[in-house]
């Protein structure tokens, strides 16, 4: 039954992913906003990776980002089986009201959720919030990852799973927002079992599709005032993209795409 007078607001940058989980939301919180920032640009990303990892690192991590965006047109059917098998939808939704702005550290975000006064805020897909953005939002905010915390932390945590041979750890958890990257209280966590047909490309969707349930309990725990996160265990890793050579030994020696 939907969950009335319990406004939620959605950050994010877009894409297939968070709308499928927008979608699924706005079915038990009718009242529900997104605030849709403009993603980063590869520029803006390409240098902050070669600041910490130096530039050939960083265009290799580049060539695989470029390598999976490609791989996400051969696996459109599997995208597509994905979101049929779990009930789903990709498509907009009219009826749920987006706000656009440059960046959610942006002035004009902080004074959209000063404005709504949501009773939780959902992050999925979207640029770390800075420290005064977190300062300005009343409520809990939440965040969706698509890896196993704290192991998997940062990006692409269920190729790395996978990579390590660390199948049982292939999932997603869903945690609280702090200053760190992922370092917040766990919630709730799934784990999955990926078909031979998914890969980087797939990967998240499946982890999105499958994590809608935990998704909508973790909010109905902050609209409720009843949250009880918890540390997990487990060494904390903050992953990155791999570059192109590392993911392309893996995918011929592990069949790890």
């Amino acid at each position: 039954m939907p969950d009335q007078n319990s406004r939620i607001v959605v950050m994010t940058a877009g894409g297939v992913n968070p709308q499928v989980m927008i979608n699924a939301l706005a079915k038990h919180f009718p009242d529900l906003h997104v605030i849709q920032e403009e993603p980063e640009s590869k520029g803006v990303l390409l240098k902050r990776r070669a600041r910490r990892f130096g530039w050939f690192v960083a265009l290799g991590q580049l060539a695989t980002m470029i390598a999976s965006r490609l791989g996400k047109s051969v696996a459109a059917k599997r995208s597509e089986e994905i979101i049929r098998d779990y009930g789903l939808s990709a498509e907009p939704d009219g009826a749920v009201s987006v706000t656009h702005v440059p960046s959610l550290n942006d002035p004009a975000c902080h004074a959209m959720v000063t404005s709504l006064k949501p009773a939780a805020v959902f992050t999925i897909s979207c640029r770390i919030l800075s420290p005064a953005t977190l300062a300005v939002i009343p409520c809990p905010v939440i965040n969706f990852h698509a890896g196993i915390n704290p192991m998997y932390r940062g990006q692409m945590g269920g190729y790395w799973s996978l990579v390590e041979r660390d199948e049982k750890n292939f999932g997603a958890t869903v945690h609280l927002v702090d200053k760190g990257i992922d370092t917040g209280g766990t919630l709730y966590e799934k784990r999955l079992t990926p078909s031979r047909a998914d890969s980087l490309a797939t990967y998240p969707l499946l982890m999105t599709a499958a994590c809608i349930d935990i998704s909508v309990q973790a909010l109905r725990d902050a609209v409720g005032g009843t949250l009880k996160p918890y540390q997990p265990q487990g060494l904390s890793t903050l992953r990155y993209p791999p570059p192109i050579w590392t993911w392309l030994y893996h995918g011929f020696t592990k069949r790890v795409w």
